[in-house]
């Protein structure tokens, strides 16, 4: 595919993105393009530069029945270096891909119990940067468990992801490789309304955040654990039918806010949150 055809998605998701929630300040380098798929999509620094990434999600059903699921996952992320979001008002898009990664990956989804359902995943990847003709390899592995709990009326959800990600430059061998935890709740508010055709329904989240480095978390795990996070809060409109643009489905539409180190973050998604 071609630089045109692909920045079609792009340009109808560029509008509403804004910023991920990582800490590009803090080590490990969890901003480097190559960690896009599993950041979100939003502005990155990483050596001096900026990049605005936008993930374009792709799956295939292999298997399923009432209590498991099993997908070939093909998540595609396409980076535009030196683009800033205040270039969004004059309609300035990036006219040229500056990264790209693809990591294929096997998911899997099991109901462990009429309230939990578990999701793990393995995905082994690669990237490219067009500006130095580098490329790298990825690999990442994970595990959630969503578990349902409280009011019908309100659906609460508790949502706990845990998943290790690393690159290696194949040029020049030099690699990073970190881990993340994430915990947090979604709720509903108890009403909806229909706008565009459909039905929406609010719902609201809050999650924490850690980054653990390499070893981290095996060399002191109550520290490491209990150490540095980040704090965010967000809120989200369901959509009863999807929102289709091309090849894009968009089954939500939300925003988020956070502050670690030292500034104001925001998000903006068109998935599950958490």
């Amino acid at each position: 595919m071609d630089a045109p055809i692909a920045l079609k998605p792009a340009r109808i998701l560029a509008i509403l993105l804004l910023s991920s929630p990582c800490v590009a300040q803090q080590a490990p380098d969890v901003s480097h393009y190559a960690f896009a798929n599993y950041l979100g999509s939003g502005i990155y620094s990483s050596a001096g530069d900026s990049a605005a990434v936008v993930n374009i999600p792709l799956s295939f059903d292999i298997e399923s029945s009432s209590d498991h699921s099993l997908f070939l996952r093909m998540p595609l992320s396409l980076g535009f270096f030196n683009y800033n979001w205040d270039e969004l008002p004059e309609g300035d898009f990036p006219d040229s891909v500056g990264t790209v990664t693809v990591t294929p990956g096997i998911e899997y989804h099991w109901q462990a119990s009429p309230n939990l359902k578990m999701e793990t995943y393995l995905d082994i990847g690669f990237g490219h940067n067009f500006s130095d003709s580098s490329n790298v390899g990825i690999l990442s592995a994970g595990i959630s468990t969503l578990y349902s709990f409280g009011s019908e009326t309100y659906q609460p959800l508790w949502v706990s992801r845990f998943y290790s990600a690393g690159y290696r430059s194949i040029q020049s061998g030099s690699e990073e490789h970190y881990s993340a935890l994430t915990s947090g709740v979604e709720s509903g508010l108890g009403w909806g309304f229909s706008a565009w055709e459909r039905q929406m329904e609010p719902r609201l989240f809050a999650a924490m955040h850690w980054y653990f480095g390499r070893g981290e978390l095996a060399d002191e795990f109550v520290g490491a654990l209990f150490g540095e996070s980040t704090l965010e809060l967000g809120l989200s409109l369901v959509f009863e039918k999807p929102l289709e643009f091309e090849v894009i489905s968009i089954e939500r539409v939300g925003f988020s806010y956070s502050h670690a180190g030292g500034e104001d973050l925001w998000r903006v998604f068109f998935s599950h949150p958490l």
